[in-house]
């Protein structure tokens, strides 16, 4: 059988891993771009393992990017991020990459489309987001005009140290119709037919996320993803309360569309209050070392860590008050919100000024590392 070579590069940013390819070089029909992605990543597997293909069979390395050096004159990259489903044929470009991210500028310094100078610690590119419209600041290690990939910087999540990528997102929030809150409020309560009332905060801010309160589920924040997978009814509520809110953000016209058709966004996320827990690596962290519990899920399974673009949404949640989030975090302005997650911490800085139309978030900041793991080509049956 006759096989079709792209080229491509295999890349680590944060705690996800994902498929980097040149837009020139994938077809310009979408449907037929996004059915060859699909068979790259071993898309659709009614098993769930994606065996014939480079998907890591997990939300966190289920993913393609898609670059092209940009036109524009205020960037230097523009990109498309792509959220693989496992079992079905859907590809999710609505978010902004979140972990990934992080790799966006490496990728575009080794590709030659940003110039570094030999003496310059730091490069900065600028990122344009096709989906979101918005700009990302990546500002990257480089020595000697080379992307530095080992340091010392280490992130929970991620086994091994890298040098440190600092992001900044600017202005991540929804400026359509909905803004940054689809319904105006920092909390809404939806009534779910055999579930009741619950009390949500609906989020438009780096990917579009639910939060709930862990206590308004009978939990606790400190649940682990092996023990919190076997509780089926638990998983089918959050489900239900995930569709119900998409409605709310005006993303589906049906619960039921949203679970068919609408699976990856919005996430949701429950949190709670600082307490100490053990780690997925072992690690005791004390409830002093962060100021809010959450655990986020993508694609119906609980996040290893954190979402990057969750994070960004709970960052601005935190900052926001009224929101049930703000409500169980311990932070102060200006100061990074330290996310305790399934793999440790992570801290997010959001910035937001209030204006005539209402809250504004300025920009997101946060740190992460990146690596190449691969480069080459992959192949797909033509």
């Amino acid at each position: 059988m006759r096989q079709r070579s792209i080229a491509a590069v295999y890349m680590r940013g944060g705690a996800s891993r994902g498929l980097f390819l040149h837009a020139a070089d994938l077809p310009a029909d979408v449907r037929s771009r996004d059915a060859l992605l699909l068979r790259l990543m071993g898309s659709p597997d009614p098993y769930g393992t994606q065996t014939d293909g480079l998907g890591g069979a997990t939300p966190g390395t289920s993913k393609v990017v898609v670059l092209a050096p940009s036109a524009r004159a205020d960037s230097d990259v523009e990109v498309l991020f792509g959220q693989v489903s496992i079992k079905d044929a859907i590809i999710d470009w609505s978010g902004n990459g979140g972990n990934l991210s992080a790799a966006v500028g490496p990728f575009a310094i080794h590709q030659g489309w940003v110039p570094v100078s030999p003496g310059q610690p730091r490069t900065t590119v600028r990122i344009w987001q096709l989906h979101q419209q918005k700009s990302i600041l990546a500002h990257v290690p480089t020595h000697t005009g080379q992307v530095m990939e080992e340091g010392q910087f280490q992130e929970d999540g991620v086994a091994f140290p890298g040098a440190e990528i600092s992001l900044e997102y600017l202005d991540p929030a929804d400026d359509g119709r909905d803004g940054l809150l689809p319904t105006g409020k920092p909390s809404d309560t939806l009534d779910i037919s055999g579930i009741g009332p619950v009390r949500v905060s609906l989020i438009n801010a780096g990917q579009p996320t639910v939060f709930v309160r862990a206590d308004a589920l009978g939990l606790s924040g400190r649940e682990m993803p092996e023990a919190l997978h076997r509780d089926k009814a638990l998983l089918a509520r959050l489900e239900t309360i995930r569709a119900h809110a998409a409605v709310a953000m005006r993303l589906a016209k049906t619960p039921e569309d949203a679970s068919q058709h609408r699976q990856a966004s919005p996430r949701i996320s429950f949190v709670a209050p600082p307490a100490s827990y053990r780690s997925s690596s072992g690690t005791d962290i004390s409830r002093d070392a962060i100021d809010v519990l959450a655990r986020i899920f993508t694609l119906g399974k609980m996040h290893p860590g954190y979402t990057g673009t969750g994070s960004i949404a709970l960052a601005v949640a935190a900052a926001l008050p009224g929101s049930v989030v703000s409500e169980v975090t311990r932070t102060l302005p200006g100061v990074p919100t330290r996310i305790g997650h399934v793999a440790g911490v992570l801290a997010v800085g959001a910035f937001l000024s209030q204006g005539k139309r209402g809250w504004r978030v300025d920009k997101v900041v946060m740190s992460r590392s990146a690596r190449r793991l691969m480069e080459g080509v992959v192949y797909a049956p033509c």
